[in-house]
């Protein structure tokens, strides 16, 4: 995994010798000002004349290449609209950079130089533009050609410039950066690991990057194997993993950062289905090849924790993974099979292809044994989520106020949004089983609710909020920074908020 070197430098756009000079403009700011005026000075008028003829306008989404033909020493200059100024958010400025890097690179560019731009959205630091300009940059890069045997068109961008004027904004533009590329890094990590095949991301190979991660940043690991599950009780993990011939695992990550090791820790919790058949209740053959990124929960606690581990934040951090293949055998767990819990409750499975709040339902027990500040599950768990909010919003549902208002707030900021929908207890009534303590599934109607409503019986009386990204885990078409297939959003969410948390632990502010 290559990463774009990000840094900063005081300069100005006139003296820059760069393969490609970025400028970022709204709708309707003068190209023949401020920055803008040096640049035309020295093209002859050429943005000027850009600007009367409506060629360059500033949309959102908007980029143009022009050639300085030695009269800049940048050799490109590249303009990328942001939109209107009174709707300008961080998102925007993500996104005009996401397009910028693609045009850089479809020049053939192997680095660019990007201006500070005037434009500040309501509220945000020059730190809070340049990790934006950082993550819209190295995620609209990315490709994943692992498998390929010849080599994309177009070499990679490696290296990008943060160009500022004031020298004292270089101190907290270069804490920007730190911050975005752990953040940006976090999510290709994650797209890389949901682009695997699952005959490569198997559970062992889980457990293999989750050692990898601990080696790498100190943190402790501790790897449950099928029989100590068997001990413990945790049935409904178990009870998904036995169709297949790929032993489960159950992973759990620590990280201690904060000044009292026995500070409440966060807790993470990570759908982790390796691939996904739906079982004895099969799936459609249609689109189950993207079933290889239903461990993209999981995936996402293993990068939060390492970059948590790497911008050292001061908080207790755990990560619990657990981890299956959902297949179809002789011993697969079968409609209308009952399971214990490691909570001790039992579950009547209905439907075998439900198997995510299964094993979600063992993690979550086992989360509570640490005695969270916080508790959050992130999954790719119902196609209804898909049916309620599409592909721009994550579903969200918890038991705690502050909580969930935090989470909003670092969604935001993230360009990661969220959407709270009800936890009313009345919708446990199509959960109840004639057999057991409750069924893994409750009909068509409110089926995110009742998936959320069932997860929520084995957090105990802990602050926990559920995320469902199965509307915004995979992507049918390339976004400005968003590539076709998996996305990893959700994974700059966790860590913003985790960000946040360290910086100001009684707010709930982006």
């Amino acid at each position: 995994m290559n990463i774009m070197r990000v840094h900063a430098k005081q300069g100005r756009v006139d003296t820059d010798r760069t393969e490609a000079l970025v400028i970022l403009l709204c709708e309707d700011d003068s190209l023949a000002t401020s920055d803008g005026a040096v640049l035309d000075r020295a093209l002859g008028g050429a943005l000027r004349e850009l600007q009367r003829s409506r060629e360059f306008e500033g949309k959102l989404h908007e980029v143009m290449l022009l050639h300085t033909h030695g009269k800049l020493p940048a050799k490109r200059l590249i303009l990328a609209g942001l939109g209107k100024r009174p709707q300008l958010g961080l998102d925007q400025i993500r996104q005009a950079m996401g397009y910028a890097v693609k045009r850089v690179r479809q020049a053939k560019a192997s680095s660019f130089t990007v201006v500070l731009p005037n434009a500040v959205p309501p509220g945000a630091s020059v730190s809070d533009l340049s990790q934006t300009l950082t993550e819209g940059s190295i995620l609209g890069s990315y490709q994943f050609t692992t498998y390929r045997s010849e080599a994309p068109v177009g070499k990679g961008v490696a290296a990008m410039t943060i160009l500022v004027s004031q020298k004292n904004h270089l101190s907290p533009i270069s804490e920007g950066i730190r911050r975005g590329i752990a953040t940006a890094e976090a999510t290709v990590f994650v797209r890389d690991l949901c682009n695997h095949p699952s005959n490569v991301m198997t559970p062992t190979k889980i457990a293999s990057e989750a050692k990898a991660i601990a080696k790498d940043t100190g943190v402790n690991l501790k790897i449950l194997e099928q029989k100590e599950m068997e001990r413990l009780g945790m049935g409904a993990l178990l009870g998904v993993a036995k169709g297949s011939h790929e032993p489960p695992k159950f992973i759990i990550l620590q990280y201690h950062g904060a000044k009292k090791k026995d500070d409440s820790p966060v807790v993470l919790v990570g759908k982790t289905i390796t691939f996904d058949t739906g079982g004895i209740s099969l799936k459609p053959a249609e689109n189950m090849e993207q079933m290889k990124a239903d461990m993209t929960g999981g995936a996402e606690v293993l990068a939060t924790v390492r970059a948590a581990a790497r911008l050292k934040l001061p908080l207790n951090l755990i990560g619990i993974l657990p981890v299956a293949e959902n297949m179809p055998g002789g011993r697969a767990m079968r409609p209308g099979d009952v399971v214990t819990t490691l909570s001790g409750k039992t579950v009547e499975v209905q439907n075998t292809d439900a198997e995510g709040r299964l094993i979600l339902s063992d993690g979550l027990a086992y989360a509570t044994r640490f005695k969270p500040a916080a508790l959050i599950d992130i999954a790719t768990l119902t196609g209804a989520c898909v049916v309620a909010l599409g592909q721009f919003a994550i579903g969200m549902f918890g038991t705690d106020t502050t909580l969930k208002a935090a989470i909003t707030g670092a969604g935001l900021r993230a360009g990661e949004r969220v959407w709270e929908m009800p936890l009313w207890e009345e919708y446990f009534e199509q959960l109840r089983s004639d057999v057991a303590d409750m069924r893994n599934i409750g009909g068509r109607g409110g089926g995110m609710i009742t998936a959320a409503l069932f997860l929520s019986k084995f957090v105990g009386d802990y602050p926990w909020v559920h995320l469902d990204i199965a509307s915004t885990d995979w992507s049918e078409r390339e976004r400005a920074y968003i590539p076709k297939g998996p996305t990893g959003i959700g994974t700059r969410l966790l860590i913003q908020f985790l960000i946040n948390r360290s910086l100001k632990p009684e707010s709930t502010e982006a």
